[in-house]
């Protein structure tokens, strides 16, 4: 059986930046080793897989290696997906249920809005490796639901030149580690980076999911609801961020690059 298969860069209007996710709409049950394959052979962040239900769309996201609770950016994708091949007028919500809960979304102007969950850190005190990995002297940390940690560090220009060690990192375990902090320009609130080696990604261009948390600490810090971000990798990206109680709103654009054919089952 043939499977069209969409590749989107998410959390931007240009191609060949922010961050890419593949989104395969399915017509009927694969099982979770095709699509662990399928992920593997895509090679990107995340795979996302629909499959239509009476009140939405279920929604799987898979890095190359394992299936995830959350992604921001492969949902993105996934919204963009169904609005421009017209699976939904414009006006309608996207509506997807996930391991992490019903998420919609909705289309505003040239922006995607998405209702996620929050993920707050609490205060932890992280292993020593992974201060060690990032070569990093931190003013804060702390860890979520997710098994991510959030590490707070001086400067934006110390975030932009980290070099990790890849292979310590991926010894800690953990989904993945976000380094975040100011930014120096009027444009930006605040700037991160997000590293996750041991799940197959040693650096994500923009992490959706990573900003269900950090919206929430840096409202804890700055006392303000709204955020525009800016994720400072390779590829970079853009996300408005805005807090509402034990919801995340994250918004960004997106725009398809490349449609294919699958031709194996």
């Amino acid at each position: 059986m043939r499977q069209a298969i969409i590749q989107v860069d998410a959390f931007t209007d240009k191609p060949f930046s922010g961050n890419p996710a593949a989104v395969c709409i399915l017509d009927a049950v694969r099982d979770d080793t095709w699509m662990q394959n399928v992920a593997r052979e895509m090679n990107l962040s995340e795979t996302a897989f629909l499959l239509k239900r009476p009140d939405g769309y279920d929604l799987r996201w898979f890095t190359p290696e394992i299936e995830v609770d959350l992604c921001g950016h492969a949902t993105l994708a996934s919204a963009h997906v169904l609005w421009e091949n017209k699976h939904l007028p414009p006006n309608a919500e996207a509506r997807f249920h996930t391991r992490s809960g019903v998420l919609t979304a909705l289309l505003k102007d040239t922006w995607i809005e998405m209702d996620f969950p929050s993920e707050p850190e609490r205060h932890e005190v992280p292993p020593k490796e992974l201060i060690t990995a990032l070569d990093v002297s931190p003013l804060y940390t702390g860890k979520n639901r997710l098994n991510d940690y959030l590490v707070e560090i001086e400067s934006e220009n110390v975030l932009r030149r980290l070099t990790p060690d890849f292979t310590l990192l991926k010894t800690v375990p953990m989904r993945g580690v976000m380094v975040t902090a100011r930014s120096i320009t009027k444009k930006y609130d605040f700037v991160s980076r997000f590293f996750a080696p041991r799940v197959g990604i040693n650096e994500d261009p923009v992490t959706g999911s990573a900003h269900c948390c950090l919206g929430p600490y840096w409202q804890k810090k700055l006392k303000r609801y709204q955020f525009f971000a800016y994720q400072a990798s390779a590829r970079s990206g853009e996300v408005h961020v805005r807090v509402a109680a034990d919801r995340v709103m994250l918004s960004g654009k997106a725009v398809t690059v490349m449609r294919g054919e699958l031709t194996t089952d």
